[in-house]
């Protein structure tokens, strides 16, 4: 029995991973939870799954649960240190990392520090310490599997396979809902469409990455870390069925796929469940009536974002922190309606534009980096 901690747990993915538990009780049992200020549903979580410990971020919101839960054995604990201590509990082998941002660093590399094994689906720990994390994962003897459904397809392709036999891989891209628009239509678009995903139900910031395409340009940044893939062997292509969910071409001109159901609870699953597979009662192909699959090249004139992160990544150093520190500002500044949907790739490519890249980095200098992105934002909108 897998013994885990879910970090995010009232997110999509984390609710997603919530319902694989659900589903397999007898497969895992959940020893910590943390769902940032979401107490409603974090309480119905703790009170079916009764974990040791569960972290909110404020103190106030943790007082409340607190008092709801009465005589509940679960502490509740808050803050930075409430997630660090819900990613390193004694009990556990695995931690899933489901929290959205940059706030998943710190836990995640304390918890590989804690030679916990990492079920990874918060990208931006890779994208901006994607060197250091796999080095403490390899020095700790830890594995790092991927949740992204991406990502999961590659890690599946190349088992049993050697890196040097890998030509090229491919990450698969919806292409989002704005696939078809012109750039005049692009400059029009509402907070409400960005957030109608066509395939995926995902949470607000993913959502609007994946419609800018930026999402697709973290999961780049992700892959070239988590598989130790040189950038210029890393490509992208738009599919809009989201059926295959990535690529592997191998130096034999042999290509590998993994296909399936856009459910997020298979990539889940085979997190938790690694090396093993199990049964589910998920939905199943039907290739009868499947239909045509297609496959277009990304527009990076209307969608610029994937170019940047691109441009990001070759560059090296603390750009690519730059690049999702203020990405994340930028998503946040678009929910909020203060800046339209094509503001978001043109300011960052200011910031990027004015900042000078340091190639020194530890995690306290990449966390300082990171609040310089996004107060750079916050002051260019001001």
């Amino acid at each position: 029995m897998k013994k885990i901690s879910i970090l995010g747990s009232t997110g999509s993915i984390g609710k997603q991973t919530i319902d694989v538990v659900r589903n397999n009780k007898n497969e895992f049992h959940i020893f910590g939870l943390s769902g940032n200020n979401n107490i409603d549903e974090l309480e119905q979580q703790i009170r079916e799954f009764n974990p040791m410990v569960a972290a909110v971020m404020e103190d106030t919101k943790a007082l409340e649960l607190s008092r709801r839960l009465g005589k509940c054995k679960t502490e509740i604990l808050t803050g930075m240190e409430g997630l660090i201590a819900v990613a390193t509990l004694p009990n556990i082998d695995t931690v899933l990392t489901a929290v959205v941002g940059m706030i998943g660093l710190l836990p995640t590399m304390k918890a590989i520090e804690a030679k916990k094994n990492i079920a990874l689906a918060n990208k931006e720990t890779l994208v901006t310490a994607g060197e250091i994390v796999m080095k403490q994962a390899q020095i700790q003897g830890v594995k790092i599997i991927p949740v992204d459904s991406e990502h999961s397809a590659i890690f599946q392709c190349i088992q049993g396979y050697k890196t040097e036999d890998i030509r090229r891989i491919i990450l698969t891209a919806s292409g989002g809902p704005f696939r078809e628009h012109s750039l005049e239509q692009l400059q029009q678009v509402t907070v409400e469409e960005a957030l109608r995903h066509p395939k995926w139900n995902m949470g607000k910031k993913i959502t609007i990455d994946s419609a800018t395409l930026m999402n697709k340009g973290l999961e780049v940044i992700e892959a070239r870390w988590l598989f130790d893939i040189p950038i210029d062997q890393i490509e992208v292509v738009v599919h809009p069925q989201s059926i295959i969910h990535s690529l592997v071409e191998y130096k034999d001109s042999s290509i590998l796929a993994q296909l399936g159901c856009p459910d997020m609870r298979v990539p889940i699953q085979y997190a938790l469940t690694y090396p093993k597979r199990i049964e589910n009662n998920y939905e199943k192909m039907d290739f009868y009536r499947l239909g045509n699959l297609s496959f277009e090249k990304p527009n990076l004139e209307k969608f610029p974002s994937l170019r940047l992160a691109y441009d990001s990544l070759k560059a090296g150093g603390s750009m690519p922190t730059v690049l999702n520190g203020a990405n994340e500002a930028l998503v946040e500044l678009f929910l909020q309606g203060k800046i339209n949907f094509c503001d978001i790739p043109a300011i960052l490519e200011k910031i990027l534009e004015k900042h000078t890249i340091e190639y020194s980095l530890d995690i306290n200098k990449i966390i300082e980096i990171d609040l310089w992105a996004r107060s750079y934002v916050k002051n260019m909108i001001k």
